[in-house]
């Protein structure tokens, strides 16, 4: 099985599943890439019931006097971009940092913003600081460039690549959701074409997945660019939730060493910690892969409940304690013998 025929059998699977007890037939699950869905939504799991998407818009800020969005704009890194809300101009300003409070959740270290009052007087129609350290001309492509309207509103994310996109990604849908402009209906995608790594805070490089994922290239091309690799991974995705996740994995020992050196793991590592896995390999492994659903969430979905405790039979507390068991609960010596354990009691 390659990953075409996997997403074949579990697109129709689920379309099944849907079709036979509520009635609804979800059609073919259109195909995006993970570059698309986080350049248009800032998500790898984006809810495209929802209209609005980000627009990047760093060329058009690289030369303004304003360093907040110059320097993320001049920064291979980072990433300045642009949401229109229709019709979001009424929002009040206390609204508004209440949205600003909620996108520092996510590293955002503020919020810009831009009213549209009134789009046929140019710059005298528009409400906002940050308008006085951009030209007249800048402005106006940058009412171009989101297609504004009278009546909208535009916030901004200027940051690391990474903070743009969780902050104003998880911005789209609170704001969406607030101001009632999420569509009705199911919206199920594939998104492929995931990287094979990712950098970790201290620089590092990091599997996006898991180090078993097969790559899209051969092992030569993985060592010479990394970063640059994709993965043979996929993910299942319906109304903003991921359904499901899988890939191809890797069957040929020279390759899943390969992915060991970019990890840092060196042979005589590799060797201790994955040995049996590279010995299997060499005697002869028939490429596969799979997928793995989320079911909680998929019933979740189906019973359009708020939350997956609301599913499941024998949901936890925060706690991890078990109201309707009353778990966890006491455990007897005979039980702690049979384990080895032995309890001390702490000394105050």
């Amino acid at each position: 099985m390659d990953e075409e025929q996997i997403m074949a059998v579990m697109e129709q699977l689920i379309r099944h599943i849907f079709k036979v007890h509520l009635d609804v037939d979800l059609g073919d699950f259109p195909v995006m890439t993970h570059e698309e869905a986080t350049r248009r939504y800032g998500t790898d799991k984006p809810d495209l019931r929802i209209e609005s998407e980000l627009v990047d818009i760093a060329e058009l800020m690289q030369a303004v006097d304003f360093k907040v969005f110059s320097g993320p704009a001049n920064d291979a890194e980072s990433r300045v971009v642009a949401l229109k809300i229709p019709q979001g101009a009424s929002l009040s300003r206390k609204t508004i940092d209440e949205y600003t409070e909620f996108v520092g959740i996510y590293g955002a270290r503020g919020l810009a913003w831009v009213k549209v009052n009134d789009i046929e007087a140019g710059a005298d129609g528009l409400q906002s600081p940050i308008l006085k350290f951009m030209s007249a001309e800048v402005i106006a492509a940058l009412m171009q460039a989101v297609d504004a309207k009278t009546g909208d509103i535009i916030f901004f994310g200027a940051d690391k690549t990474k903070i743009v996109n969780e902050a104003i990604g998880a911005l789209r849908v609170k704001v969406a959701e607030d101001l009632d402009q999420v569509n009705p209906g199911w919206t199920p995608l594939w998104v492929t074409d995931f990287p094979m790594f990712e950098k970790a805070s201290d620089g590092s490089l990091t599997s996006l997945h898991h180090p078993f994922t097969a790559p899209a290239c051969d092992a030569k091309q993985l060592a010479a660019d990394p970063l640059g690799s994709l993965s043979r991974a996929y993910d299942m995705v319906l109304n903003g939730t991921e359904l499901g996740g899988g890939s191809v994995r890797i069957n040929k020992p020279e390759m899943q060493r390969a992915v060991f050196e970019v990890l840092g793991i060196g042979q005589a590592e590799a060797d201790e910690k994955f040995g049996f896995l590279l010995e299997a390999l060499t005697y002869g492994c028939p490429p596969h892969g799979g997928i793995a659903f989320g079911f909680d969430r998929l019933i979740m979905l189906m019973t359009d409940a708020t939350s997956i405790r609301e599913v499941i039979a024998f949901p936890k507390t925060q706690s991890a304690a078990c109201p309707l068991t009353n778990a966890p609960s006491e455990v007897s010596n005979t039980q702690l013998r049979e384990l080895n354990i032995r309890l001390r009691e702490q000394r105050q």
